[in-house]
């Protein structure tokens, strides 16, 4: 595996891991030459990050009208993947700041071979103004709970 800027040691960091949602690769997901489409990684990231947060209570209300949004995203396609194999997503946050939070995204195949990495940062804001809304001590904690 070629090194992923985000990853200084990949044993560490695969080790991290303990949320995970199962991922079965549609049709609708792979292009003209049977192998999963680059986009839908993006889409694989998004539902793992909901499901992730909903599990530590990031969608709660109780974050005083805050809501995520992502600055960015990215993803290294490290092996290639196909119509109806089965992914084990998995699903961390990383560096927590004052606004925002990292979250790491690890792609197994059912036999453990690392297919895709991924990372973004998510940014809490106030939907009126726009600008960033500083994590509350309970967010920080949830996030570094699992």
């Amino acid at each position: 595996m070629s090194k992923v800027s985000y990853i200084d040691n990949l044993e560490n960091w695969r080790s991290e891991f303990s949320f995970c949602i199962p991922i079965k690769i549609r049709f609708s997901e792979t292009d003209m030459f049977g192998h999963v489409n680059n986009v839908s990684p993006f889409i694989y990231f998004e539902e793992g990050r909901i499901e992730f947060l909903k599990s530590i209570g990031m969608f709660d209300n109780d974050y005083s009208g805050s809501m995520p949004i992502v600055a960015d995203l990215q993803c290294d396609y490290l092996k290639q993947m196909y119509f109806n194999e089965k992914l084990n997503l998995y699903v961390k946050a990383d560096q927590i700041g004052t606004t925002s939070f990292d979250v790491h995204y690890m792609g197994l195949k059912s036999e453990g071979e690392l297919c895709l990495t991924g990372r973004g940062r998510m940014v809490y804001i106030d939907p009126e103004t726009g600008n960033p809304v500083p994590l509350s001590e309970s967010m920080k904690s949830s996030l570094k709970a699992i």
